[in-house]
């Protein structure tokens, strides 16, 4: 199908083949109230010594998720081309519109980067963006790591993930990436709707892809970012793109399972919202996890929910007010391996 797509309107101010340090930008044209003949300006860094793999390092795929973002344009900043063996593309910001407003989508079209793949080169520029990460970055690298967090709605324990694919070396490749992270919980996360994410389009090239989710509230923390800036270290060492010993935490790694739809708890009423359980805390069926209050009146008994299956807490929604249809918490299972039963 992408023998049929015209050329990506995105050019690159760096050089992709050069040896050393360099720092640019993706131009998108557009055409906007403010600037008729205008350009999203998305900063890259390529850091490249010699021969070796290519790691993609991004965040920013959601403009209200901040340690990534942070970590990225730390790292940037710092890496050396002696330090390197192959080359490191360093994108803080995917969806440079959405992190220029805080917002989790883009201010220019309202586009969801992460549900916005494999993209369009005809499309808005959310899914302009989506097309050359695509047909041009993803093609380039060996291995690649999503920083994610919650965001301002949701807040998330700190965990490193992989997905069930059909390929089970390119699964078992991706998830030694998320132990190594080195992050409190490694995931084998399920999706509810993966067709359009990032990771799917990363995962259908046949690359080792490592995504996380790493605090959340719309902001970060010391503590957040200190495992963001170990995490994204630790995997450019595990994939041989730098030197050094792997720094683990303190305590030992908790896996963690999603196998289905059930773990993610959903409001079916909107009002104010009374969490009961914290992140980080196990959990049996039945357990009442949150309470909804009707908001329009008093003398109402709030609706509870449950926890439909035992595990621990992974993810908790950030503001007390809810809506229809958003994920009050997140319920995984805990495994002591991640990895696939040969037997099965």
């Amino acid at each position: 199908m992408s023998a049929a797509l015209r050329p990506s309107p995105i050019s690159a101010t760096v050089d992709f083949d050069a040896q050393g340090v360099q720092h640019g930008f993706l131009k998108l044209p557009i055409s906007i109230d403010t600037s008729a003949w205008g350009a999203v300006m998305i900063p890259i860094t390529v850091v490249a010594n010699g021969e070796g793999p290519t790691a993609l390092l991004t965040g920013g795929n959601h403009g209200d998720e901040y340690e990534g973002i942070t970590s990225l344009m730390k790292l940037a900043s710092t890496l050396e081309a002696k330090d390197v063996r192959g080359r490191v593309i360093i994108v803080p910001m995917m969806n440079t519109p959405a992190a220029e407003a805080g917002k989790r989508t883009s201010s220019l079209d309202g586009g969801n980067l992460n549900r916005s793949f494999p993209g369009d080169p005809d499309g808005g520029p959310t899914s302009q963006i989506a097309d050359y990460f695509s047909r041009v970055l993803v093609p380039m690298c060996d291995v690649a790591l999503d920083l994610h967090s919650g965001g301002r709605t949701l807040d998330i324990v700190p965990f490193a993930a992989a997905h069930r694919l059909d390929d089970l070396d390119q699964e078992g490749a991706s998830l030694a990436g998320a132990v190594a992270f080195g992050a409190p919980y490694a995931m084998m996360m399920f999706e509810l709707d993966a067709t359009k994410l990032y990771d799917t389009a990363v995962e259908s090239q046949g690359k080792t892809f490592v995504t996380t989710e790493l605090g959340g509230g719309g902001t970060s923390t010391p503590q957040s970012l200190a495992i963001t800036d170990r995490g994204v270290r630790n995997f450019l060492i595990h994939y041989g793109l730098i030197e050094g010993e792997l720094e683990l935490p303190d305590q030992p790694l908790i896996n963690v399972d999603m196998p289905d739809a059930s773990c993610y708890v959903q409001s079916e009423h909107t009002g104010l919202l009374e969490l009961t359980v914290s992140l980080g805390e196990m959990v049996e069926v039945g357990d009442v996890l949150a309470r909804v209050y009707d908001m329009t009146r008093t003398g109402v008994p709030p609706v509870e929910y449950r926890a439909e299956r035992d595990g621990v807490v992974i993810a908790r929604r950030f503001p007390a007010k809810v809506g229809m249809g958003d994920t009050i918490a997140v319920v995984a299972e805990v495994v002591e391996s991640l990895e696939r039963d040969p037997a099965r």
